[in-house]
């Protein structure tokens, strides 16, 4: 099976942790603060606020999720990636695969 036609993994590595656990709370607290954020922009709507203002708005919740993810790329690629390039074999091909996949699916959004 080629690296094209691997399906991602969806679990840490045999007995290890994903990337993202060290900041977990960190993370758990940003999404739950653009969760807070996504009712406010139902709040502006209902209450009929000014369209720019909304915009506005939209745009911060945006940068908001932008970021989470680009942080957690950055702990796939320095935690996952890297452990499985250190291994080798195929979950090495299969890591770096979905880290490209991942970062096209940012690129296009």
């Amino acid at each position: 099976m080629t690296a094209q036609q691997v399906a991602p993994s969806t679990t840490a590595p045999e007995g290890g942790t994903h990337g993202y656990m060290s900041s977990k709370e960190e993370y758990l607290r940003r999404l739950k603060r653009i969760e807070g954020q996504a009712r406010g922009l139902q709040n502006m709507v209902h209450d009929e606020k000014y369209c720019i203002d909304i915009l506005t708005q939209v745009s911060a919740m945006t940068r908001a999720l932008e970021s989470v993810s680009l942080a957690l790329l950055d702990d796939h690629m320095s935690h996952c990636v890297l452990e499985a390039a250190t291994t080798g074999g195929e979950e090495a091909q299969v890591k770096l695969k979905e880290a490209s996949d991942a970062i096209a699916r940012l690129v296009r959004s």
